[in-house]
């Protein structure tokens, strides 16, 4: 099992590629990654935004496209991205009945810096996507508002935080807490030096299903958690193994939302078949793609803008088929390792109904050593 330093914390590493100076999202130069944390009681949510570049993403889109790995989602826009291969509006990320009060915010947001929109110009598509956190977070008070969206985007930078943070606030990966996972990938193809950057929502999986790297540390922290309950641990100790126990046995119904950027020249074609390698970093971690799941993933590239009104568009070389397979490896790696991410820095949650969600590493405080063991 290999190691690296993350945070100033031993974090398994995937795979030998190296990672960008940051190893997240904010790798791929432009990209800037806001969150919007709402943390008050039985509400534990939250809003994460995605700015593909600096400027207007409606006057200045992106190439982008999307692959339904499963489709149990209530997310927004993807049906113009699949038509016509752009974004124009940053990416969001929120809980499920957080995806309307959202979408009018970037509605909104785009007729704010275009007046023209919906009049001269046509319509703008706003992108939302979500996962239930319906467990930690009193879902039914439909606590994201178009303030928590604007909030969001005014904290965009390059310094991306993980965890519990963000939309990743109330959700919950392989009965552990879960949450936003970063990562990044650095390639050459071609005699060019390319970035791919992955973040995810991670909202999914059961405990015994969970590999890290290889290893079957689900299984390990799974049989921990029955022996505590049949042996009547520690109060607290016993509730937490309870839920974890409780839990367990039950279908995957979880999500996860994986946004995949990188530099390289790629168009919407390409990205589509780049996006859909997020599935092979997904799987590695123990995902079965489960019938009440969303799992979605979006790839964008930053390497060229599309103008909203043109004649013609200059579009550069872009790579050749032949040479994708660097970036496809990237891909997968980054998804997996930016899952690892969302586990390693998430901390522990208790929310609606005194729900709690344990952290990986308050789970197994020993997790460095039982990765050792399982390498």
């Amino acid at each position: 099992m290999r190691l690296t330093e993350t945070a100033g914390e031993k974090a398994p590493r995937i795979g030998v590629l190296a990672s960008g100076p940051r190893g997240t999202l904010a790798d791929i130069e432009g990209v800037t990654v806001g969150h919007c944390t709402l943390d008050e009681g039985a509400v534990q949510t939250g809003v994460t935004v995605i700015r593909p570049h600096p400027g207007d993403p409606f006057i200045a889109k992106v190439p982008a496209a999307a692959s339904v790995i499963n489709g149990f989602g209530k997310s927004i826009g993807l049906v113009q991205v699949e038509e016509l291969g752009v974004l124009e509006t940053p990416i969001a990320l929120t809980n499920t009945f957080g995806v309307a009060a959202v979408a009018q915010a970037q509605i909104r947001a785009a007729i704010r810096a275009n007046p023209q929109i919906g009049r001269e110009w046509s319509t703008v598509n706003p992108l939302v996507f979500e996962c239930n956190d319906g467990y930690l977070n009193d879902i039914q008070a439909l606590a994201v508002s178009e303030q928590h969206y604007n909030d969001a985007c005014d904290a965009a930078s390059v310094d991306v935080a993980s965890g519990s943070v963000g939309a990743g606030r109330g959700m919950s990966c392989f009965d552990l807490k879960g949450g936003i996972g970063n990562a990044s990938r650095v390639i050459d193809v071609a005699g060019r030096s390319y970035t791919v950057g992955a973040l995810v929502l991670a909202n999914f999986g059961r405990l015994p299903m969970l590999t890290i790297d290889g290893a079957p540390l689900g299984r390990v922290l799974a049989g921990r958690a029955a022996k505590s309950v049949a042996a009547g641990s520690a109060a607290v100790a016993t509730s937490a193994n309870s839920a974890i126990q409780a839990t367990a046995s039950k279908p995957e119904q979880g999500s996860i939302i994986m946004i995949v950027a990188t530099d390289a020249p790629l168009d919407a074609r390409q990205l589509k078949r780049l996006s859909l390698r997020a599935a092979a970093g997904l799987a590695r971690t123990g995902s079965v793609y489960g019938h009440g799941s969303g799992d979605i993933a979006l790839a964008f590239s930053t390497a060229y803008t599309v103008p909203h009104e043109s004649d013609f568009v200059a579009l550069p070389p872009v790579l050749a088929d032949a040479r994708l397979d660097p970036l496809f490896r990237a891909c997968a790696d980054s998804v997996e390792q930016a899952i690892v991410d969302a586990l390693w820095h998430a901390t522990s949650v208790t929310g609606r109904d005194g729900h709690r969600r344990l952290s990986l590493r308050d789970t197994a405080p020993d997790l460095a050593q039982l990765l050792k063991q399982s390498s």
